[in-house]
């Protein structure tokens, strides 16, 4: 079981520049994870929240405007295409983004939730000051 975090936490290290084919390469795409191996990965995005008895990851942002969170989002959306993985966006009161991840079909967490979560982190967002 170690050996397959181990392997896992690279996947999510690296996400950032992969692209649909590499990331979904060798993932556990199918199996939602258990919750030592959640916790476990989670530790690769520390900013997203366990949600709904650990099914969910969720993170907030609050942006500068409404413009940055169209445009924030349209980027996540872009992101979400080509990994073939789409989350549940919200925007409200104009600025404040959530995005929550889970695999519906594996029936909680897998690795493309966390795969998805560490290329979110990385992408631009103008936030409010």
């Amino acid at each position: 079981m170690a050996k397959s975090a181990s392997k896992a936490k690279t996947r999510v290290k690296n996400a950032g520049s992969k692209t649909k084919a590499e990331t979904h390469k060798g993932a556990d795409t199918e199996t939602a994870k258990s919750r030592k191996q959640i916790d476990f990965l989670r530790q690769t995005v520390p900013a997203w929240k366990l949600v709904d008895e650990g099914s969910r990851i969720r993170r907030e942002w609050q942006t500068k405007d409404f413009d940055s969170a169209l445009k924030f989002i349209d980027r996540v959306g872009a992101l979400a295409q080509v990994a073939d993985h789409h989350p549940d966006l919200h925007l409200v009161d104009f600025r404040d983004v959530t995005i929550e991840l889970t695999t519906h079909d594996a029936g909680g967490l897998t690795d493309n939730d966390f795969l998805l979560a560490a290329q979110i982190d990385h992408l631009p967002v103008k936030l409010k000051k």
